[in-house]
């Protein structure tokens, strides 16, 4: 898997402990949420390429329809 992939998972992980140990599950909606959003900063960057592709598909309708906001 992607490394950058593997760091929005464990920003998706929720982590909770009783004291003796601590346990973690994922959101899967924050899960997404991160994805889409680093989808929206990959478009913005100042790569050329990827300024092409916004004339394809719109940043910020990626956003509205994945129901991401700022």
């Amino acid at each position: 898997m992607n490394e950058r992939i593997l760091k929005l998972y464990d920003q998706a992980i929720i982590l909770e402990g009783n004291g003796d140990y601590v346990t973690g599950e994922l959101d899967p909606f924050k899960f997404a949420e991160l994805i889409v959003r680093e989808c929206a900063n990959y478009a913005y960057s100042d790569d050329q390429d990827h300024k092409a592709m916004l004339k394809h598909f719109g940043v910020e309708e990626l956003k509205h329809h994945f129901g991401v906001e700022e």
